[in-house]
């Protein structure tokens, strides 16, 4: 499955990376694996999710093994150098790539949301010399998702994800800033493996 999901970059333009994995430990919604996509502009996701190749990979190799999935798009804007673009290079070849999805209450005020955002993105610098690139964003089309927000953050390895996740600054900012305004959360990690080994 992840197999025909990787090689998606090279049937299709306009993909830039694609970054997957088994799912470590549990999580809120109880998912199995994930698949991060970047793409070069908001037309190429369109254009690949109507695409008969991709439909073709979910019928024939997701959806048999599947109980569901859940798929969002964010904008975000990354340093224009070919390593961190197209994510090539001896940083993204090992790592732990941590997703974070979030919906926000309805009668969370704009400067809360803003505010919590803001936080996360202090704390994201603050551990800058542990992470390897993280890029967060509004959710595109969120009316129509279960989420308005996400963030993906890669960092070098398991123990770096741990010293950030754990960090008594990333309990405080959730617990001060988000839970109060926060109605779904999902927060998932997966190690990447180099190409060529085997991603199931």
């Amino acid at each position: 499955m992840l197999d025909y999901l990787y090689t998606s970059q090279y049937q299709m333009r306009g993909i830039l990376t694609v970054s997957l994995g088994r799912i470590e430990g549990p999580n809120s919604e109880s998912f199995t694996h994930a698949v991060f996509m970047r793409f070069q502009q908001k037309e190429d996701i369109a254009k690949f999710q109507s695409s008969s190749y991709y439909s073709k990979v979910l019928d024939e190799h997701v959806k048999p093994v599947s109980y569901g999935l859940v798929s969002v798009d964010f904008e975000s804007e990354v340093e224009d150098d070919i390593i961190p673009l197209f994510r090539r290079g001896e940083d993204f070849n090992y790592g732990v790539e941590f997703m974070l999805l979030i919906s926000f209450l309805e009668t969370a005020s704009r400067e809360s949301v803003e505010d919590a955002l803001a936080h996360l993105q202090k704390l994201i610098i603050h551990y800058s010399s542990f992470i390897v690139q993280a890029t967060s964003g509004c959710c595109l089309d969120h009316m129509d998702s279960l989420y308005s927000h996400a963030s993906v953050i890669r960092f070098p390895s398991i123990d770096d994800f741990k010293l950030f996740k754990e960090s008594t600054e990333y309990k405080d900012m959730w617990t001060s800033k988000f839970h109060p305004v926060t109605e779904r959360c999902l927060e998932l990690h997966f190690v990447v493996d180099p190409v060529g080994n085997q991603l199931m």
